[in-house]
């Protein structure tokens, strides 16, 4: 009995170990699972050298041994920074043309594969298309244009003029890149119902809501280094609630019912609430001595800052793990973008520890919650009226420094978490698309 050959999925990810960046985790996680569905994949990637960001060497040890890692250089951003410059998707957008052609043309590619948010890139989809006949598939990790910004009610923008160019460019270029697109595929619903009310041909395009998930393997590593202190100290009673990952414009309204909670616990009840301490670590993308706090502020605000403590900068992703497996809870704060969907949560999840969800009403993550049944959910709404939240808060508290009797927190939908959360399950949905482009375009 012969077996079928292996079809070939050029992936392109400026972002890749020992570097760690948020967009390149789902490829990262991937890449044992693709064999196994019938994809061989092949990386395209910036060197390390060229890449800005967080090292974090441990990463590249989950790398399959064998892949095909093709690492090209990009425009030094110590050049390009003189005309505002730093985008990485900018700086290798030419080393990518050239050497994405080359792969495509002597090692047979089936098909292009675009996993990151350097969404300028995008645009070679169509262009090797044109040259190659090679369909490309695009994973819209963050939307690429928003009007986010725009909404009444919304901060202003981050970036000054950056920000309004990224938005032109966007504007320019989204329309372009996705004209031809085979598949899409998106980490929350509600970005393909925006691309598709402003592009309404893509709704005869194959499409695919696939979440980050998380790794076992990931997990198990994180926990390898024994050697490693402990975070938190639990010398006189204290309860640890951590939040690992960025922060910024988009979380002040959970994180003002959290601390407006907090706030009306020591009320309450002051000597347990004196022993609540919360830990937000990691909470910018920059290196460490770059970061600026985003949390403390709202804290201080709100009166609670002694409670508080806030890590600035990048974490790894490994560290991060292990962090959460020592947390007596796990905070999810939620944004006000209704469609964020944290890819946190499922690393959260597999840690085993108690969640507290703070969520907007009507929001993906209200709603992902809800279906993995796996957190206390404190909901809330923008209009202020947040007193039956902060008595929820108050509630969680309780139980917290009670034991969590039994009962008192939902039971975890285990099954429905390991067919469409874990790495293994959601790369093989990531290849029935595949297969579903080559076939359309075929």
């Amino acid at each position: 009995m012969s077996v079928a050959p292996l079809r070939r999925v050029l992936i392109v990810s400026p972002h890749f170990p020992p570097v760690n960046a948020p967009d390149m985790q789902r490829v990262r996680m991937s890449l044992p699972s693709y064999r196994a569905y019938g994809w061989e994949p092949v990386v395209l990637c910036v060197g390390d050298e060229w890449q800005d960001g967080v090292r974090e060497p441990a990463l590249a040890e989950t790398i399959p041994p064998g892949l095909r890692v093709v690492r090209v250089p990009a425009l030094p951003r110590q050049w390009t920074r003189l005309i505002g410059v730093g985008n990485l998707g900018l700086r290798c957008w030419l080393h990518f043309l050239f050497a994405g052609a080359r792969l495509i043309r002597r090692e047979k590619i089936d098909l292009v594969f675009f996993s990151n948010t350097q969404f300028v890139t995008f645009t070679l989809g169509r262009i090797w298309r044109f040259l190659y006949h090679v369909p490309y598939v695009f994973d819209l990790q963050d939307p690429w244009r928003t009007d986010y910004y725009e909404r009444p009610g919304s901060r202003r923008p981050p970036g000054g003029w950056k920000y309004q160019g990224a938005r032109l460019v966007a504007w320019l270029l989204e329309r372009w890149a996705f004209r031809h697109v085979r598949g899409v595929m998106s980490v929350s619903p509600d970005y393909l119902t925006n691309l598709q009310a402003r592009y309404p041909w893509l709704a005869a395009v194959p499409q695919a809501v696939i979440g980050f998930g998380a790794s076992r393997e990931d997990s198990l590593a994180a926990r390898r280094d024994e050697s490693a202190p402990g975070h938190f100290s639990h010398g006189r009673g204290e309860l640890h609630i951590v939040y690992t990952g960025a922060s910024g414009p988009i979380l002040p309204h959970s994180l003002t019912v959290l601390f407006q909670g907090l706030k009306r616990y020591h009320e309450r009840s002051p000597a347990r609430a004196r022993r609540l301490r919360f830990h937000f670590l990691g909470t910018s993308y920059v290196a460490p001595g770059q970061g600026k706090n985003s949390v403390m502020p709202v804290a201080q605000a709100c009166g609670v800052a002694e409670q508080v403590e806030e890590v600035p900068h990048r974490l790894g992703h490994l560290e991060c793990l292990r962090l959460q497996s020592e947390a007596d809870i796990l905070l999810l704060p939620g944004s006000s973008d209704l469609a964020y969907s944290p890819s946190k949560i499922y690393p959260y999840y597999l840690s085993g520890r108690p969640m507290l969800g703070l969520v907007f009403k009507q929001s993906v993550m209200e709603r992902l919650l809800d279906e993995l049944a796996c957190a206390y959910v404190v909901r809330f709404s923008a209009d202020g009226a947040n007193d039956e939240a902060y008595e929820r808060l108050g509630r969680f508290f309780d139980l917290a420094f009670d034991g969590f009797p039994a009962g008192t927190l939902p039971s975890r939908n285990d099954s429905y978490f390991n067919r469409h959360y874990l790495a293994e399950s959601l790369t093989g949905r990531q290849c029935a698309l595949f297969d579903h482009a080559v076939t359309g375009h075929a």
